[in-house]
């Protein structure tokens, strides 16, 4: 067992959780507000160069291209080079299939994997003392048809040495790659689980964004405080700091629809996405309701952004919460000041030719990021 990482999330004093959407390429928004919120806490420890956000979140999670960012912080990555990881491998992150493969998946995966492998190790697994805090990625399980949360939280039932089947014994790069393995997008990654023994085993997994986890902050949030996961973290809103951040919502309101265009095709192109942004929301709701929001956009206009609302138990919450987000719409664009950006260069999960555009998005985004989000938990 990491001594490092039980000590970490068996010692007295604030938690704080940080939380990353999916989003594929769309993960450069995210990067660009981390850098702000990396600065911004350097100045406040007062740790100047020598600061990483492994210092100050104690537990990281990540869907998707939120997992690849979340294990780059976990083992103690500077934001900068977060970024250059992200320019330099944007291409081979979307690297064209072949013809013939075309028809399963738009992309290839092999010089995503090796990327992966480079950067964290062929050989290093979720067990991994490299990883500074506690690291949670998600994934569908394709095989069992259910959303798989994994964690290296050593207290967890299946992160137990002692079993054949560990998740610690799984490599870490295969883990980052089955929560990006976008359907479609990508083909699926295959893990296996005992391997060795005579009980080994295979599932087939594909990206976490398929699933209710696409937005993981309150799935981090459980995962912290109940008591099956044996983390048991105070849930009090001055001892518990949630940090979620988007990539963009991209809503297509059509007035002009019509039921006759709603065929096989129009359904089998939009529902995913539909079910994905309602999943994105509906996380977002409920830490809002349980947590005391201190900044976040509206969620809708009954709703509105319920900085001010009580608690389902009076005025008392269970964690201090911000969300950091855009709406890529031409109003939205507007909004954060930049009415030169074309929605449609940065809705797509692929868009690599528009990055700089993504990152002008993220410094918008991140001039929300203010030093009394993080006030008490300094």
């Amino acid at each position: 067992m990491s001594e490092h990482l039980s000590s970490r999330i068996t010692s007295e004093g604030p938690k704080k959780i940080l939380a990353l959407d999916g989003g594929g390429i769309r993960g450069m928004i995210t990067v660009e507000v981390l850098a702000e919120i990396e600065s911004l806490l350097s100045k406040k420890t007062g740790r100047g160069k020598d600061f990483r956000l492994s210092d100050y979140f104690d537990f990281v999670a990540g869907t998707s291209t939120g997992a690849i960012i979340a294990a780059c912080i976990s083992v103690g990555m500077t934001v900068p080079k977060i970024r250059d990881f992200y320019l330099s491998s944007g291409e081979e992150m979307f690297d064209k299939a072949s013809l013939l493969k075309r028809f399963r998946h738009t992309y290839g995966d092999e010089k995503l994997a090796k990327k992966l492998q480079d950067v964290f190790g062929k050989d290093s697994t979720l067990g991994t003392e490299e990883l500074k805090t506690v690291l949670m990625m998600v994934m569908r399980n394709a095989t069992t048809d259910s959303p798989w949360p994994v964690s290296n939280n050593p207290f967890a039932k299946y992160n137990q040495r002692d079993r054949k089947d560990c998740n610690l014994n799984i490599p870490l790069w295969q883990l980052i790659r089955a929560s990006t393995a976008a359907p479609v997008y990508f083909p699926p990654e295959v893990v296996t689980f005992a391997k060795g023994t005579p009980n080994e085993y295979q599932f087939i997994f594909v990206d976490g964004g398929i699933t209710m986890y696409n937005n993981p902050a309150f799935q981090a949030f459980l995962m912290a405080t109940v008591a099956p996961y044996k983390m048991e973290w105070p849930a009090v809103e001055d001892k518990l700091l949630v940090v979620s951040i988007g990539t963009g919502t991209s809503p297509k309101a059509n007035a002009d629809l019509e039921p006759g265009e709603m065929n096989l095709l129009y359904n089998a192109t939009s529902i995913p996405s539909a079910l994905m942004s309602a999943a994105l929301n509906e996380q977002d709701f409920l830490c809002r309701v349980f947590g005391r929001c201190f900044a976040g956009d509206d969620l809708d206009r009954e709703v509105g952004d319920l900085k001010t609302a009580k608690g389902l138990m009076g005025p008392s919450k269970l964690f201090t919460y911000v969300r950091y987000n855009a709406e890529l719409t031409v109003d939205g664009l507007k909004k954060l000041g930049l009415p030169g950006i074309k929605p449609e260069h940065v809705q797509q999960l692929d868009s690599i030719e528009h990055i700089p555009e993504l990152q002008q998005v993220g410094q918008a985004v991140a001039k929300s990021v203010k030093s009394e989000h993080f006030s008490r938990f300094v």
